[in-house]
């Protein structure tokens, strides 16, 4: 994604989810992301959470990249890329970014790079832990608090 701060200098973000809990695992914010910044976040998750059987992903250059290709071989994990211009393909991400777009960034002015780090890892923070999401059951992907339902125990009777 790409937005700018009140001197409409741009700045870039990186959103990585899990396709399957809506988790967002990762966002990295800066005024240009490379395929080194790719590698970097890839590298803290794959550490933290263990290594995917894939990732899915457009074909920008930061993701397209030899060394970002040739680091996801090496490690087995197969790279899945949609088509150009058919951003239905990666469905979970384009609607996080318009959730992104329209719950942040469209009601925000970020006057320095520093302040829309802060502000969208808070935003990210609440998008995982309280922000309720219609296909989860409307429960957040990671609550910050688990009820657990108490176990109910049989007695059993022993001779």
């Amino acid at each position: 994604m790409e937005d700018h701060t009140h001197n409409g200098v741009k700045f870039r973000i990186l959103n990585i989810i899990d396709e399957y809990t809506r988790e967002c695992l990762a966002i990295r914010v800066a005024r240009r992301l490379t395929h080194k910044d790719v590698l970097a976040v890839l590298n803290d998750l794959f550490l933290q959470r263990g290594v995917p059987v894939h990732i899915r992903s457009d074909n920008g250059s930061e993701f397209t990249a030899k060394r970002v290709r040739s680091w996801l071989k090496a490690l087995t994990i197969k790279a899945l890329f949609i088509e150009p211009g058919s951003p239905w393909e990666n469905g979970y991400i384009e609607s996080f970014n318009g959730k992104m777009r329209d719950e942040l960034l469209n009601g925000e002015i970020f006057y320095s790079l520093k302040e829309a780090q802060v502000l969208i890892e808070m935003w990210r923070k609440h998008y995982n832990t309280l922000r309720p999401h219609s296909a989860l059951g409307y429960y957040p992907p990671v609550p910050a608090a688990i009820v657990f339902q108490p176990i109910q125990f049989q007695q059993v009777g022993l001779t």
